[in-house]
């Protein structure tokens, strides 16, 4: 019973009920005609006749606005069915199906990170070491220069006619097809030996599995799928899976270009550190020639003072000069040697237990 017919049932009751106590006063009313003590009581009876008719009204409009929110329910449940019937169709397309496994594993390897064309590269094409031609889906190349194969092409017809079985045993039947399928399908991408097309190459392939109910619902009618898979060399990853394995790729890319640019640094340190040395050469030799050129200028000074500048004192004293005739001062500056660095200011100053000797 829904809400609207309980209400009508309400209402129903409550319209009987006033109906009789209508009747009631009424025949009472045609006992007792002076009798004018019922007046409230009439007064009464119309004010909850008119809140009866208020909600009579009320539960009208209520039930056309929820029968016309059903009609819409309705409709978009038919559409979402027809829908969901257009994808399940479309899924059962095979190219349809490698076009959504590959999307997947786009999305995965964005999210983990790695930058295409540099650390990965789509689709491919190579030959392997029996001359056949192979397009996997996607090639990741490891820090050390090798390359992992990926492919995500993975029937899973059995898993849709599983979830769309009507019992439980048309559901195993079609769950036990899925990992029959999914078991020929690890036979198939074996056999295309996509190793050896792609050098170096880890010695494996992953199967993408687009999604990770595919791989359980395989797994609960063959527990060693996965086994079965590693024997051949072919790894079976859901997204999960797959996201580890392509973000552990992306942190190995990050350490190989710290320590790469480890190596620029130092290269450019030694290089600044030849450089200071050769700089360091040349003020040490300006130095010496500045202190030279200091003591030739004094002893310059000291020859003028004792020979020339006596004669020109003699000048002043005979009035001979306009002015006195300056007298140059030696230099008494000093150029300062560059000397070794201070290992205390290079080491970091002890801790107070080093100064103060072993604690006990």
């Amino acid at each position: 019973m829904d809400a609207a017919s309980l209400l009508l049932g309400l209402l129903l009751g409550a319209l009987l009920a006033t109906a009789a106590t209508l009747g009631a006063v009424a025949l009472l009313g045609r006992r007792r005609p002076g009798d004018t003590g019922l007046e409230p009581v009439h007064e009464s009876l119309d004010h909850l006749h008119r809140l009866i008719a208020g909600m009579e009204r009320a539960r009208a409009t209520a039930h056309g606005e929820l029968r016309e929110q059903m009609g819409t329910v309705g409709q978009a449940s038919a559409q979402l069915k027809h829908e969901t019937a257009a994808l399940v169709t479309a899924l059962r397309t095979p190219h349809v199906r490698g076009r959504w496994g590959e999307v997947q594993l786009r999305r995965v390897v964005e999210v983990a990170g790695l930058l295409e064309h540099c650390d990965f590269v789509e689709q491919p094409s190579a030959v392997n070491d029996a001359g056949a031609g192979v397009r996997p889906d996607l090639v990741v190349t490891l820090a050390d220069g090798r390359q992992v194969v990926v492919d995500a092409k993975v029937p899973f017809t059995g898993y849709i006619e599983a979830v769309q079985a009507p019992d439980e045993a048309t559901r195993q039947q079609r769950v036990a097809a899925h990992a029959r399928q999914l078991r020929a399908h690890v036979d198939a991408l074996a056999a295309r030996r996509y190793p050896t097309a792609f050098r170096p190459a880890a010695p494996f392939t992953v199967l993408f599995v687009p999604s990770d109910g595919f791989l359980t619902t395989a797994l609960e009618a063959e527990p060693g799928l996965l086994e079965h898979g590693f024997a051949r060399d072919v790894v079976l990853a859901t997204p999960s899976t797959l996201l580890a394995m392509l973000r552990t790729i992306a942190y190995s890319w990050r350490q190989e270009r710290l320590a790469r640019d480890a190596d620029q640094v130092l290269e450019v340190g030694r290089r600044l550190h030849a450089r200071l040395t050769t700089l360091s050469g040349h003020l040490t030799r300006l130095g010496s020639a500045l202190g030279t050129t200091v003591a030739r200028y004094n002893d310059a000074i000291g020859s003028y003072e004792r020979s020339t500048l006596a004669a020109a004192r003699r000048f002043d004293e005979l009035g001979v000069g306009e002015q006195p005739v300056p007298e140059p001062e030696p230099l008494e500056a000093t150029v300062r040697a560059l000397r070794p660095a201070d290992p205390l200011l290079l080491d970091p100053p002890p801790c107070e237990e080093d100064r103060s000797g072993t604690h006990g």
